[in-house]
């Protein structure tokens, strides 16, 4: 016998015995109607709460509570006339602060006209309550500055010639008259207003007088018919800005008080229309483009869709906004 053949042999053998046999597979059992309908039930819940979960992370990413800034004791107010000035009035800023609200210094920067602060507005949000309250600073408010122009509007606009902070000098006058610091600051160019407008599709005002102005110098005319316009973000920028006629004898009876009481009208009806059409994505983005090209402040972009989101959501509304004046 050839021992050769015999192992081989014997390892063909072998290697047969170890090979598996095939597993047989098993029938798939039918689903029943209710286990199909379970299925699709597990399905659009897992699908839904991952919708949730990926919204929930990207809304913190998104929509960005701001911090309050660190309270600050309120400034002494400065020395005049070689008197010292009682400073015993109690510290606002660390009495019983409300939680979530906030307060802000907006101020409308006038380039066409040597960049004052024509404008400035002192406006408070209370997020809980939904309410929010705008006061007008008078642009002529007297205040001890150490330059001629004695007047609330020059203090941003002159304090750097004199070695001091526009923003955080300003925020230090306004503490005089109001008694504590606002939170934030929001400096918007005046052709911000114009685009702001256009930006949410024009609005529908009523100018209060007729408007005949011309100044060559800026190449500013102004000339409306008293009665409801419908105004582009240029008109309305000039509306805003009018204060009398070309003869002077034609204007607000009651000076710039008039002004500002056309300009509340004004964004009391521009916020009513962002209320309204805030929800469109596509007016979303171009307010976004708006404050990025012509506003400077402490808050992200990320701070204001959260007021943004809060005020919507919230269900901010009309009746909850009021402006008033500064004596």
């Amino acid at each position: 016998m050839n021992p050769e053949k015999e192992h081989k042999k014997g390892g063909s053998r072998l290697q047969k015995s170890t090979e598996k046999p095939e597993k047989q597979k098993k029938p798939r059992v039918p689903l029943t109607s209710r286990q199909k309908a379970l299925r699709v039930v597990y399905i659009v819940v897992t699908v839904i709460a991952a919708i949730i979960v990926t919204a929930f992370a990207a809304s913190r990413l998104l929509f960005v509570k701001p911090n309050v800034p660190t309270t600050q004791n309120r400034p002494k107010p400065p020395v005049a006339s070689g008197e010292p000035i009682s400073s015993d009035a109690p510290e606002i800023n660390d009495s019983g602060r409300k939680e979530d609200f906030f307060t802000f210094l907006i101020i409308g920067r006038d380039t066409g006209g040597g960049g004052n602060t024509d404008t400035v507005m002192l406006v408070a949000y209370d997020v809980p309550n939904q309410k929010l309250s705008v006061m007008n600073i008078p642009r002529d408010t007297m205040v001890n500055v150490s330059w001629d122009i004695k007047r609330i509007n020059s203090v941003y606009n002159y304090a750097p010639y004199y070695d001091k902070d526009g923003i955080q000098f300003l925020k230090e006058e306004v503490s005089y008259l109001i008694g504590f610091q606002p939170d934030y600051t929001i400096v918007v160019e005046w052709e911000a207003v114009g685009e702001l407008v256009d930006a949410i599709g024009g609005v529908d005002f009523e100018v209060p007088i007729s408007m005949n102005y011309d100044d060559p110098y800026q190449d500013l005319h102004i000339h409306f018919s008293a009665g409801m316009q419908h105004l582009s973000g240029a008109e309305a920028l000039k509306v805003v800005r009018f204060r009398h006629n070309n003869d002077l004898s034609v204007g607000y009876a009651d000076g710039d008080i008039g002004r500002i009481a056309t300009q509340q009208a004004f964004l009391k009806t521009v916020i009513q229309k962002c209320l309204s059409s805030i929800t469109d994505i596509g007016t979303i983005t171009r307010l976004v483009g708006v404050f990025l090209d012509n506003v400077q402040t402490d808050l992200t972009v990320n701070n204001l869709l959260y007021f943004g989101e809060k005020a919507i959501l919230g269900g901010l509304s009309m009746d909850n906004v009021t402006f008033v004046t500064m004596p």
